[in-house]
């Protein structure tokens, strides 16, 4: 009997990528994949609506084609500089002295209840803990006894505009959005272990146009926030600093370049193709990797600091996972391990099967973990079509609905 189909679509600064599963019973199981360079977005935000649906047609049709099935539904990242997060907690007076499911409803909108500028809606309502008395760190208080119950929840919220133009990119080309999910909420389910979560660990999306930052702690998120900086300033410096085009810069990037210059050897070197029809020059490989590494560190180095302005430095239990399609660059977890003062290590999509071999490298990590988020979430009756500009009115009616199933 064949399972309920879900597809990811990471619509990305440098690539857009659509990635289709199966969901067995115990497993989910990849069985299309399709990917095509985007040019239509900057910095995560879509800036050219035609060239976005264009390129999602082309990824779109391609995983149609290898997975033998029409896709008429997505899941969709969302990221950007415009993606705010803050904490928030709520408290209510337990009416019957037993915690019930509408009290857990009552406290999670009165946690919900805080001022949002017009220009802004919530994408997600994250529970972090419940708080039974004076007993904490509970994820489950239904049927608990007590007189007073507070609710700590992470909102992320996101510009109207940007996630309308996404969804209005996906309906151009066809398709329904069931959900709009945060880009590094979606990677940590294909990359973080369930220990990872509970020790504590700083998900780290490398990507082309963004960096994004999702910390978890005791199992549930504490911190989110995305940096404008990516994949693509680092090509912007080979190609300034080795004054080459930026297509060769990417090239000598992915071929060649490493985060951590003192890991190249000193006798090391490049071709470097010329600007202008100027002929090629042979440069040492320590000359990339002093422009790749200062970069690279300013990336950490400003996550760090948001991770440190929030008081959750010290909840790196477990260290960091860097993912994305930078995570692949040699040197980049030793770095990471420098400035974070804790282990870390590159993030590959796992708990998949079928054709994972396929999608097994830290650039699909968003686009799997946007199928699995939608394999966890279908089974709690989450899903939704979206198909006008409406559609932060029924995030906030699929909110609702969420709220009462969420036990």
């Amino acid at each position: 009997m064949a399972g309920e189909i879900i597809v990811g679509l990471d619509i990305g600064t440098t690539k857009i990528c659509a990635v289709v599963g199966e969901v067995r019973e115990d497993a989910v199981e990849i069985i299309g994949m399709g990917s095509h360079p985007s040019d239509g977005l900057r910095k995560g935000v879509v800036i050219n609506i035609e060239h976005t649906v264009d390129s999602i047609k082309e990824a779109i049709e391609e995983a149609e084609t290898m997975a033998g099935c029409e896709i008429s539904s997505v899941y969709a990242g969302i990221a950007g500089g415009h993606i705010k997060g803050f904490n928030t907690p709520g408290v209510i007076a337990l009416k019957e002295k037993e915690v019930t499911k509408k009290d857990i409803e009552r406290v999670i909108e009165a946690a919900s209840a805080v001022a949002i500028p017009m220009d802004r809606e919530v994408i997600h309502t994250l529970v972090q803990e419940f708080i039974v008395d004076d007993q904490d760190g509970i994820m489950d208080p239904l049927g608990m006894a007590g007189v007073r119950l507070e609710a700590k929840v992470h909102i992320v919220t996101g510009a109207v505009t940007s996630a309308q133009n996404i969804i209005k990119c996906a309906n151009k080309a066809g398709l329904d959005v069931y959900d709009i999910v945060l880009e590094s909420l979606a990677s940590s389910e294909a990359v973080l272990t369930k220990e990872e979560r509970n020790l504590g660990a700083a998900l780290i999306d490398f990507g082309g146009g963004t960096t994004d930052m999702a910390l978890f702690s005791r199992g549930a998120i504490k911190h989110t926030a995305v940096l404008a900086l990516g994949g693509d300033n680092l090509t912007y410096d080979i190609a300034v600093g080795l004054r080459t085009p930026k297509l060769e810069a990417e090239k000598i990037k992915i071929k060649y370049g490493c985060a951590l210059s003192s890991l190249i050897g000193r006798d090391e070197t490049i071709e470097v193709p010329g600007v202008g029809g100027r002929k090629p020059r042979t440069l040492s490989r320590q000359i990339l990797g002093e422009i790749l590494e200062p970069r690279v560190e300013e990336i950490f180095s400003l996550i760090y600091s948001e991770l440190a302005s929030a008081g959750y430095e010290n909840l790196l239990g477990s260290g960091v996972v860097v993912t994305g399609g930078s995570a692949e660059l040699p040197g980049i977890s030793e770095l990471a391990e420098q400035i974070f003062n804790a282990p870390a290590r590159a993030g590959y999509p796992q708990g998949i099967e079928g054709l994972a071999d396929l999608v097994n490298k830290p650039m699909y990590a968003t686009a799997v973990g946007l199928v699995l988020y939608g394999a966890k979430t279908s089974k709690r009756k989450r899903k939704f079509r979206i198909r006008d500009s409406n559609i932060f009115h029924q995030v906030m009616e699929r909110m609702k609905r969420w709220f009462k199933d969420i036990v």
